[in-house]
């Protein structure tokens, strides 16, 4: 069986399946705030997300960065690194990557067991 969840005409922000939970790419609500903010907000869409589909962030598989700006590494791995499972982290790759609007400063996909 598939769910999804927050529909919208042209996607959903999860699809599930019997054993894995995709996730769309979440960015920030508040596109002027700084990446710290926007990061701290994408990761909360993440865990409301996972938590909609009946998990938790210690069940990610995969997570994707996409950053418009690279030397934003390091402050989004401060608040990164607060919120991911140390001891059940993903894969994870971080890329540059030019994003839909400007003032993002971050998008992430992921992919959990469900």
């Amino acid at each position: 069986m598939i769910e999804r969840f927050q529909i919208s005409p042209r996607m959903a922000q999860a699809v599930a399946g019997a054993t894995t939970i995709h996730i769309a790419g979440q960015v920030a609500n508040d596109r002027k705030a700084g990446i710290e903010e926007q990061t701290r907000q994408v990761l909360a869409k993440i865990d409301a997300l996972l938590a909609e589909a009946g998990a938790k962030k210690s069940n990610l598989l995969a997570v994707n960065v996409f950053l418009p700006h690279i030397t934003d590494f390091d402050a989004m791995n401060r608040v990164y690194d607060a919120w991911v499972d140390s001891a059940r982290p993903p894969a994870r790759a971080c890329v540059e990557a030019r994003l839909a609007d400007p003032d993002l400063r971050i998008e992430v996909t992921a992919v959990a067991e469900r």
